[in-house]
């Protein structure tokens, strides 16, 4: 009979995920790992099987976070463009913080993305989610006239989506707010 975990799951896999996060898959060791999880590297592996395991747990967990997070705004009562707009506020505020890392989801895209298959294809469904959730806010928005009827619901959904990955990458090369903003402004006069 297997002995009962003596350590909090989620907390371990919380801590990995700030870890990775903080310096992506490849630049984090199995030691650091042990290090900030508390745990030792058979635990580790005992509990997550490998580090590839670990990191895509990680990566998952912080996925469900920030969609849901996202989702949750989009799916508030109010104008449609209202809500696109505090969502791309809330990116371009996010970047903006001091001491920000990113988006742990864009930064393992340029890293992993079409290297590694599974990683990929969570990449893939958590984009798939997001996207069918602006689609469903672009369909209210144009059903109560506020977005232009005739426009593509699905391929402003993804110009939505690729307008925050960018905002996140402009981020990451050193674009400070007011370039952000006026991406920002601009793609909300677009909709």
């Amino acid at each position: 009979m297997p002995r009962p975990r003596e350590f909090d799951e989620h907390a371990a896999v919380e801590r990995a995920m700030h870890l990775f996060w903080d310096n992506g898959y490849e630049a984090t060791s199995t030691q650091q790992l042990c290090e900030a999880t508390g745990l030792s590297r058979s635990s580790i592996y005992n509990a997550f099987a490998s580090k590839h395991a670990l990191f895509q747990k990680s990566l998952r967990q912080y996925m469900s976070q920030a969609t849901r997070r996202n989702i949750e705004l989009l799916r508030q009562q109010g104008p449609v463009r209202q809500r696109l707009h505090d969502l791309l506020a809330r990116v371009v505020e996010d970047e903006c913080t001091p001491g920000r890392r990113g988006c742990f989801v864009v930064n393992t895209a340029a890293e992993l993305g079409g290297r590694d298959a599974e990683i990929t294809e969570d990449l893939r469904r958590d984009t798939a989610t997001f996207v069918e959730a602006l689609r469903e806010v672009v369909l209210e928005g144009q059903r109560a006239g506020e977005i232009d009827g005739d426009a593509d619901p699905l391929a402003l959904a993804q110009f939505v989506h690729s307008t925050i990955s960018g905002l996140r990458v402009m981020s990451r090369n050193g674009s400070g707010r007011a370039a952000l903003e006026n991406v920002a402004a601009v793609a909300l006069q677009a909709l």
